[in-house]
């Protein structure tokens, strides 16, 4: 996300008061058959994937407890992310690229393709229940101090969402949306080669869900963050690619 205050103040402070779960993996397998990025999930591939459940973790939260399961796929050409999201009421206002979109019904990904570089640098990738992208690089320039480059552009994402109900309108009766991207290795090139069978890279997802006031964040990788947030790259979760 942006430089919020808010966030960015509390910075690396962990809370304290419940113990860290372990840092969870996550095995993406290799696609066995093509994708087409529409949103819709019918893809035959994705029936083969690990699924990612993302839960609740500040219960300090309004809103709904609505399940969000994402779930990653390879090829020689693409990482492949797709979510599913349970939604009585689905909203996203935003319209144009690098818009703030998780201010919006949104889903996040953060991908760290060097997890042992000395200064913590990832690529973040933010898209609204229309398919809106906001892409940005993050850079840990010194503890506890972070920058976002949102001029820094993915090249070649494709991004898809599929609404299943009205979208912004509170009287209809909606069901969820989903969502899929699939992001060319080339934009990973210049923190690692194309991954093979057996790297780790480490990512973590997250949704927002809801308008303000009754919003909820859920995360796969608990960020242990005193205040809802997911930047903490030392809490990502292990991305080991496999056949």
């Amino acid at each position: 996300m942006r430089m919020l205050p808010a966030i960015l103040a509390a910075g690396a402070l962990l809370a304290q008061s419940r113990p860290a779960p372990p840092i969870p993996k996550y095995e993406v397998k290799r696609a066995a058959s093509p994708i087409t990025v529409d949103g819709r999930l019918d893809d035959k591939a994705w029936a083969a994937a690990n699924t990612a459940e993302l839960a609740v973790t500040w219960e300090s939260q309004t809103g709904p407890r609505q399940k969000t399961a994402a779930r990653l796929l390879w090829d020689d050409e693409n990482l492949y992310v797709s979510y599913a999201c349970e939604d009585t009421d689905v909203t996203a206002i935003y319209t144009q690229r690098d818009d703030p979109t998780y201010r919006d019904e949104a889903v996040e990904i953060f991908i760290n393709p060097r997890p042992g570089q000395q200064t913590t640098a990832y690529i973040g990738l933010e898209m609204n229940a229309r398919g809106v992208l906001y892409d940005y690089i993050n850079i840990g320039l010194a503890p506890d101090f972070r920058r976002s480059f949102k001029r820094f552009n993915l090249d070649g994402v494709k991004v898809a969402a599929a609404v299943d109900g009205t979208l912004n309108d509170p009287s209809g009766q909606d069901r969820g949306w989903s969502l899929e991207v699939s992001i060319p290795w080339v934009n990973f090139e210049e923190f690692s080669p194309k991954p093979v069978p057996g790297v780790s890279w480490s990512f973590n997802l997250n949704r927002w869900d809801g308008v303000e006031p009754h919003r909820r964040m859920t995360i796969w990788s608990d960020s242990m963050l005193e205040r809802p947030g997911p930047h903490a790259p030392t809490r990502f979760g292990e991305m080991l690619f496999v056949r």
